[in-house]
Parts: C-alpha cells; sequence; structure tokens
C-alpha cells in the first residue's frame, strides 16, 4: 500500500470535507494545545463552547498561569475529566516561567509539562509548528485498524507503539499538519465505530476491511471488565439559611472541585442514624436527618454512582474535616460561584424548589 496513494486521497478528501472548527482558524500554539486537552474524551459539539469560553477568559498562557485554580475549574465544570484542567493549569505556570510564555516546539521540552503526552505533543507541534509527528488517538486507531486490518486490540496495552509505525509511514512530511488532521476527520465523520459510511470514503478501494466485508470486525478490542458500581448517602446539611459545601483534595477524582459531604454506605442495610453517624466522622459536625430528597445516579469512566440525598439539619459543633481540605458555609446563589461536579448538579433543580418553598413558608408565618 503506497503512502502516496493514502496521502493524496485523504488531503483531497479534507480540502473538501474538513469542518469549520474555531480552533482550525489559528497557528496559535496555545490555543491549538487547549482545543487537543479539551477533545481527549470529549466529543467536538461539547467542547467548542467551553473552548470559547476559555480562550475568552485565557487568551495566552501568562493568562491562564496568573487565574486561580478555582477559576479555571469553574469555567471547566460540566466538562469531566478535571485533571486535564489541573495539568493545564499547572503546565501554563511552568511555560510562563520557563520558556517565557511560549509554547516550545522542541517534542523533549513540550512533553516535560505535565499532560503533554504522545498525543498531545504530537497533535500540537505537527499542527502549530509543522512537525512530523503522527498522532495516534482512538480515531486514527480505527482507520488503521480497518485499512489494514490489524488484529492488535486497541484498548491493549502497548497498542500506541503499534498503530504508530503505520502513522508515521503514512503522514505526509510536507503537509504534517493538514495530514494528521484529515485522518481523524475521515474518523469521526467516515469511519465511524458504528455504522461506516465506506460507500464515501475515500481510502474505500484500498480498504482491506472494506475488500473482505470485514469492517464491523474492526477494530478489535479485548472484553471491558465489569464497571463496578457505588452508593453514596449525600447530605444538605442546614443551618441559618445556609448549606455546608466542602472541597474535594485537591489532586485525584473531581480534585478541588466542590461538594455536599458524601460517604460511601451500603444501600441495602443503610439507616440514616448511621449517616448521621458517618457525616460526624466526616465533618465534625452533629447533624439530624431531616428527610431524603431524591436520589441521583451518574456515569463515570470506571465506575456508576448512584446517591441518595438528604436534607440535614445542623445541631452541634463546629467543622473539623476528615478527608475534604476546606469548607464554606453556602446559599444557593453563592454556591454557584463555585466549581461544582455533575453528580451534585443533577439535584440542585429538587433542592432549589424545596428552600424556596421553605422561604415562601417562613414569610408567610412571619406575615401571619
Amino acid at each position: 500500500m503506497k503512502p502516496e496513494i493514502i496521502r493524496t486521497k485523504l488531503l483531497d478528501w479534507y480540502a473538501t470535507h474538513r469542518r469549520r472548527l474555531p480552533w482550525r482558524a489559528t497557528s496559535d500554539p496555545y490555543a491549538i494545545w487547549v482545543s487537543e486537552v479539551m477533545l481527549q474524551q470529549t466529543q467536538v459539539a461539547t467542547a467548542i463552547p467551553y473552548y470559547l469560553r476559555f480562550m475568552d477568559r485565557f487568551p495566552t498562557p501568562a493568562h491562564l498561569a496568573a487565574a486561580d485554580i478555582q477559576a479555571v475549574l469553574k469555567l471547566w465544570e460540566g466538562l469531566g475529566y478535571y485533571s486535564r484542567a489541573r495539568n493545564l493549569h499547572r503546565a501554563a505556570g511552568m511555560v510562563a516561567s520557563r520558556f517565557n510564555g511560549r509554547v516550545p516546539d522542541d517534542p523533549e521540552e513540550f512533553q516535560s509539562l505535565p499532560g503533554v503526552g504522545d498525543y498531545i505533543a504530537a497533535a500540537v507541534l505537527s499542527i502549530a509548528f509543522g512537525r512530523v509527528l503522527p498522532v495516534v488517538d482512538g480515531n486514527v486507531k480505527r482507520v488503521l485498524s480497518r485499512l489494514l486490518e490489524i488484529d492488535t486490540p486497541v484498548n491493549q496495552s502497548g497498542a500506541h507503539k503499534v498503530f504508530k509505525v503505520p502513522a508515521m509511514d503514512f503522514i505526509c512530511p510536507k503537509r504534517p499538519a493538514d495530514f494528521n488532521q484529515a485522518i481523524m476527520e475521515l474518523g469521526a465523520l467516515v469511519c465511524r465505530p458504528k455504522n461506516p459510511d465506506c460507500v464515501t470514503c475515500p481510502l474505500a478501494d484500498l480498504c482491506r476491511a472494506n475488500r473482505h466485508n470485514t469492517t464491523t470486525e474492526y477494530p478489535k478490542r479485548n472484553p471491558s471488565r465489569k464497571v463496578p458500581h457505588r452508593h453514596m448517602a449525600i447530605s444538605v446539611i442546614l443551618k441559618r439559611g445556609k448549606m455546608l459545601a466542602v472541597q474535594r483534595p485537591a489532586e485525584g477524582l473531581l480534585g478541588g472541585l466542590w461538594e455536599f459531604p458524601a460517604v460511601p454506605v451500603d444501600r441495602d442495610q443503610f439507616n440514616e442514624q448511621e449517616l448521621e453517624s458517618m457525616i460526624a466522622a466526616e465533618t465534625g459536625l452533629k447533624i439530624a436527618v431531616n428527610r431524603r430528597l431524591t436520589r441521583i445516579r451518574h456515569a463515570y469512566t470506571h465506575f456508576t454512582l448512584s446517591g441518595d440525598v438528604y436534607l440535614c439539619r445542623h445541631v452541634a459543633g463546629r467543622v473539623r474535616l476528615k478527608n475534604a481540605q476546606d469548607h464554606r458555609w453556602v446559599t444557593l446563589r453563592s454556591l454557584t460561584r463555585l466549581p461544582l461536579h455533575k453528580a451534585n448538579h443533577k439535584f440542585l433543580d429538587a433542592l432549589r424548589s424545596v428552600l424556596l418553598k421553605r422561604e415562601g413558608e417562613n414569610v408567610k408565618s412571619v406575615e401571619r
């Protein structure tokens, strides 16, 4: 399979079918970097409004480096995979201090920054600086696996190195930016995971899977492990019209984000007295459970979550945190200024409705 033919067909197709995306209207390596970070684990349509808001607020590495991490996380709120935002913030600080505010065009220097792995380095340096570095993401693996009938499972350890070999063979040395974007675009628009549009594919006559009618068999994947399920009891602790919000540790899952105090429980054996005891251990507060508000469900990458949300009343004690790193007593309005993770967002409407109803009842009581 001659690389020259692959390049010509793919680049001609891309010239006609490429999508107009905001990060394709710039050659600024920082802007391209931000877009590539956001596009990891995130669909293009979801990423676009986040990208536009982020670039408006933090147009340069210096702006991002000078920002408080809480402001960065708040702008990232809802996009998920928050370690991306934390790494990007730290990396911007290093760019500002070590590289005079300029994104380095050297692969080794760029990959010394937090969160910059092989894919991010190849994408940013090829698109912004013309470096001949092949990108290997999920779209590229899917295209190559079908084109060449590669039997290596794409989710197998070491698969990246396997797919990087043909990606390097095919990349156009004169137009690496366009080629990398073209092969990713083909995977996104034509060589889709399900129902690939082989009829319109520019590589259909060269594709081995298409020729052998094995398209649905590729890419190969190792069976996924069963995703574990966790159950949490979430407490909304009310004290004089305010609620207790706590901040998660800076590192780890949802690091630095805010939430209502929550504890893992066995739903089948759980009771409200147990929640009062567990929350006391976590926060130092004596509370009384009033009633259950609602139940939420949420899916993360490595587990699913269901949570029962309880309205609670502060009885006594001062906050002494066991696992969280900070706390605030907040109103609903001030809560919206904090970066809150998505699972908590799922019951805010129900909580708002209850609190507004209580306010109305209190006003009527005073009027009487």
